[in-house]
């Protein structure tokens, strides 16, 4: 596993030992040692999430402001824009946003710390998203930000307005947005 810094150095592109043939493919989709190797941490992952969307779905930004969740992202169909925000007042990237296409076809995982809110956008026909996290669902601290927020100016590559759950279509602004 070979661990990435991205422009926000603790958000973390993995790409993985890919072994392959005529018969197609294997990989160690999660190996704490490798993962504690590649990157010097040792987070504790207590969920696992699966999530499938339909194309031009944007699911975020959401995060926890109690019990921040690190999630640890991969798609296992299809083609996502994945995107992390940086939530630390004390960060020299706060308000920063970072962004990576993830897919099945090429395998990367992104690591998101505590500390940020994290969305997608779905590109391919649909994508199922698996991620693990931190610390437990909580549905009393969970909050979600405006994907399109002009503070944030995040380039999502979207062809038409995307699809969004009542609660994304609702999220706070950047400015209005408790933070960590």
């Amino acid at each position: 596993m070979k661990a990435i810094p991205q422009a926000i150095p603790e958000v973390l592109l993995l790409e993985p030992r890919v072994l392959g043939d005529e018969r197609g493919f294997f990989f160690e989709s999660f190996n704490q040692a490798a993962f504690e190797a590649a990157t010097g941490l040792q987070p504790r992952f207590v969920q696992d999430n699966h999530s499938r969307s339909i194309q031009g779905v944007l699911r975020g930004l959401h995060y926890q402001i109690e019990q921040p969740q690190g999630k640890l992202v991969r798609v296992c169909a299809g083609e996502i824009f994945d995107v992390a925000v940086d939530l630390r007042r004390s960060s020299p990237s706060f308000g920063k946003w970072v962004g990576t296409l993830l897919s099945a076809e090429n395998k990367r995982q992104v690591w998101i710390p505590e500390g940020f809110a994290h969305g997608f956008l779905t590109l391919s026909d649909f994508a199922e998203v698996l991620y693990k996290t931190t610390d437990y669902y909580a549905p009393r601290h969970e909050r979600c930000i405006r994907w399109d927020d002009p503070e944030l100016a995040i380039a999502w590559p979207c062809r038409q307005l995307p699809l969004l759950s009542e609660k994304d279509r609702n999220g706070a602004s950047f400015a209005d947005a408790p933070a960590y």
